[in-house]
């Protein structure tokens, strides 16, 4: 029998305020994707069991809980939390998060010999085996290096794209992943603001719906990172302008089973 997978959305906004909760994922019990402030609402104990942070980019919304997130369970592992990106993400928590001026050096802590936290370097389309899954970098184009992820298990695949807009790199991935059940993708802004949406590298509804024509296969398509207050907005303009697409808006707290 084949295991399934349960990915929990802790939270999918471009932003906060009331119950909006920045870019996390919760994979299984052990494994974050992205770690922005939806790592909060975990519990203690919940925070304990995290073995593994796989992060898209280096900006602040997708990263912020991670400082927290080690210093609150220093005393209760005794083994290390591997965190896994591409070498200029890794290079920019070394020298603007983990440089003991904005935090203290985790790699270093409680010494180098057995430090909390492992940086581990990845590179797109190399598979990281976890358990009875595999996480592997695909490409993306946002404003600083940056990739998403493909959570591969048995029985299909879920992709979450993080920040990026449109690249060619990316429909080319996307279109050679055998079983594709669900994209996780984003949409920043609203259609009014497509100048700011290009210059910042994110998507907004016309690009993402012209952009998914170019996408072979039907996954369900669940639309990420909507800026606070522009989500009605975001949410109208992708549905009522698309008539084919299972396209639906993810939302703090949904589980994704795969």
């Amino acid at each position: 029998m084949i295991n399934s997978h349960q990915i929990k959305v802790l939270g999918c906004s471009g932003g906060i305020g009331g119950d909006r909760r920045t870019t996390s994922f919760l994979v299984n019990e052990n494994i974050l994707v992205d770690a922005g402030t939806g790592v909060a609402d975990l519990e203690l104990d919940g925070l304990c069991k995290i073995d593994h942070i796989f992060v898209t980019h280096a900006h602040l919304d997708h990263i912020c809980s991670i400082p927290l997130l080690l210093d609150s369970v220093i005393g209760f592992r005794e083994k290390p939390i591997k965190l896994y990106s591409t070498s200029e993400t890794l290079n920019a928590l070394r020298n603007h998060i983990f440089n003991w001026e904005i935090w203290p050096d985790f790699c270093e802590i409680p010494n180098k010999e057995f430090p909390l936290l492992q940086l581990i370097e990845i590179s797109v389309g190399i598979p990281i085996s976890i358990d009875s899954l595999e996480l592997i970098a695909i490409p993306a184009h946002h404003t600083v290096a940056a990739v998403g992820f493909e959570v591969r298990t048995a029985k299909g695949s879920l992709v979450f794209t993080g920040d990026t807009t449109s690249c060619d790199a990316l429909w080319n991935t996307l279109n050679e992943i055998k079983n594709l059940r669900f994209l996780i993708i984003e949409s920043a802004f609203d259609n009014k603001e497509y100048e700011i949406a290009n210059l910042s590298k994110h998507f907004y509804p016309d690009l993402l719906l012209e952009s998914l024509s170019r996408l072979k296969s039907f996954p369900v398509i669940l639309v990420t990172h909507l800026k606070p207050g522009k989500e009605n907005e975001i949410s109208s303009e992708l549905f009522v302008k698309n008539s084919q697409l299972k396209i639906e808006q993810l939302r703090n707290g949904m589980l994704i089973t795969i």
